[in-house]
């Protein structure tokens, strides 16, 4: 059966180009790799010359970079079909990037692209390993952030592989490759890549795939990488050009997102896979569904399940924009600086409604604000079978202090006189002065705060306050609730959940809250246990119109 948008085959020829072998050995081709020699021209040469070769007799070639430093200087390597490049591991084999002989040219590792060489899907690029090395791109510079200043630039790939690789400090994403099929991304570590990314670029990822180029499949998945301190997102997905179909077939598994500005992403996919992976420590969100990206297209219809989603400074999980549908099911997602689960806007084109979103077997605890809130209007939500317990945790009271007992250092506010209660400041944001900072966890005398943004040293606006300034800690969110409904629901089912708060001093005030704002028509709320909350079982700001409310334990009529 042949397959719409699958590369035909090509013939292969018994015997290969003579002069050009199978597998080279980098050394014994003019690369040195001794740290000193700009060895961008050989490897630039060596690829032309394989990928001719592979052009003439089909026969893939690798080149083989034994151990030793590689200095990459002042233009990056137009990759071609059929090569292949394999090192002796990260640490072994490093590819060190550098443009400070031509400051206009971004240097990535290896590139091909729609924009600068026609790369689309007849000029598209196959049968490609990028294994066992290190890029370093910490000697990229630019006046301007340039997204294509990257680790690995390839658009138009297929049976491509990334493995085993080390890319960090990259000044935009370390890994950008666009539109793949049949390609596995396997084991890969990004870290601090986005240096020049000033906060408001949105080309600063560790791993960043845009989709759309091949149609409405797109087959490749992402599995095992972890993605550490990037400038925006850990790892996402980006649909490309506005008006496509959002494409199946893409699953990223057992990944690891930390101290990204956003962990995992997904912006214009349809169906989008992400499971077993942990989302720890990212400064707004640890899985983020939004319509921000080029083409203002959110993901639609992905399934999120069975994931640790834990310490993020704001939201756990944060959709926004999607048309739905889109599945939560069996994760964990607690300790977050904001709510556990937030239905918001986030800008963008995408309708106002979202509808069938499934929220289901979570489980949810020890979130600041409340554990599942809904500021965005929803058709046919889903919230079944949750634990949700002890959240609320940002219930500290205003403070200030200042004196001889105050002091601060880069990601440390420490006052000697103050009894501040475990975690109950985290999420909020200190002010000192003009400077601010986020607070991702305190004890009874110390505030950490969290980066001001991923990869700093600092959690600090600007300078570290001097010992003894004032500082002023805001009041907590009046109101925390295990569900919260601020926004129109209409038809929804709220049915088998467990909701409650054990601990002392108990700050989850309500098992149910529907806001002033919010409104819940046609709704069914059947068989959930709502006992033990801090205030009561519900508080219903806005009385529910018509629906079903039936067997919820805990519930007062009165």
């Amino acid at each position: 059966m042949a397959y719409p948008d699958m590369p035909s085959a090509v013939g292969v020829r018994q015997h290969s180009v003579a002069g050009a072998p199978l597998l080279c050995d980098a050394q014994e081709h003019g690369l040195a790799g001794d740290g000193t020699t700009n060895d961008q021209p050989a490897l630039a040469a060596l690829v032309n010359r394989l990928g001719d070769a592979h052009a003439a007799d089909g026969r893939a070639r690798i080149i083989y970079c034994p151990p030793g430093v590689y200095s990459i200087r002042d233009a990056g390597t137009v990759w071609r079909t059929g090569v292949s490049l394999l090192g002796a591991g990260p640490g072994a084999t490093r590819f060190v990037l550098s443009n400070s002989g031509n400051r206009a040219d971004p240097t990535p590792l290896a590139f091909h692209t729609a924009q600068l060489h026609g790369a689309s899907r007849e000029r598209h690029l196959a049968d490609c390993m990028f294994a066992d090395f290190e890029i370093d791109g910490s000697g990229v510079a630019s006046a301007d952030f340039n997204p294509l200043a990257k680790g690995l630039g390839l658009q138009y790939l297929v049976r491509g592989v990334f493995r085993n690789l080390y890319i960090h400090h990259t000044a935009a994403t370390g890994l950008g490759c666009d539109f793949l099929q049949d390609c596995l991304i396997d084991g890969l570590l990004v870290t601090g890549c986005g240096r020049l990314d000033n906060g408001t670029e949105m080309g600063g990822a560790g791993i960043g795939v845009g989709i759309g180029g091949w149609g409405s499949v797109e087959r490749f998945n992402v599995i095992n990488c972890s993605a550490v301190a990037n400038a925006t997102n850990g790892i996402f997905m980006e649909l490309q050009e506005g008006g496509k179909l959002r494409p199946r077939g893409i699953r990223i598994i057992g990944c690891h997102a930390q101290g990204n500005r956003f962990g995992i992403s997904d912006w214009g996919a349809n169906g989008l896979i992400v499971s077993a992976c942990t989302m720890t420590g990212n400064l707004e969100a640890g899985f983020n569904v939004s319509a921000k990206g080029t083409t203002g297209t959110a993901g639609r219809g992905g399934i999120l399940t069975d994931c640790v989603i834990d310490g993020n400074m704001r939201d756990g999980v944060s959709i926004g924009n999607t048309p739905g549908p889109y599945t939560l099911r069996g994760n964990r997602i607690s300790g977050n600086g904001r709510y556990g689960y937030h239905q918001r806007s986030l800008g963008g084109t995408e309708e106002l409604v979202a509808e069938e979103i499934v929220i289901e077997s979570n489980d949810f605890y020890g979130n600041s604000g409340d554990a599942i809130r809904i500021d965005r209007p929803v058709r046919d939500l889903f919230v079944v079978g949750n634990r949700i317990r002890n959240n609320g945790r940002q219930w500290a009271p205003a403070m200030t202090g200042h004196g001889d007992s105050v002091s601060y250092r880069e990601k440390e506010v420490v006052d000697r006189r103050a009894t501040w209660p475990n975690d109950g400041h985290r999420g909020k944001v200190l002010r000192v002065g003009r400077e601010i900072a986020v607070v991702a966890a305190n004890d009874d005398t110390t505030l950490t705060l969290a980066p001001i943004r991923p990869d700093s040293s600092t959690g600090w606006s600007g300078q570290v306050p001097t010992p003894g300034t004032p500082y002023e800690l805001p009041s907590a969110p009046q109101v925390r609730a295990g569900i919260t409904i601020g926004a129109a629901v209409d038809h929804a089912t709220i049915r088998g959940n467990r909701i409650w708060d054990n601990r002392e001093p108990s700050a989850q005030n309500h098992g149910l809250w529907i806001t002033d704002r919010g409104s819940c028509v046609d709704c069914r709320v059947e068989d959930n246990d709502l006992a033990g909350n801090a205030d009561s079982a519900m508080r219903l700001d806005t009385p529910p119109i018509g629906g079903r409310w039936d067997r919820n334990h805990g519930d007062d009529p009165s």
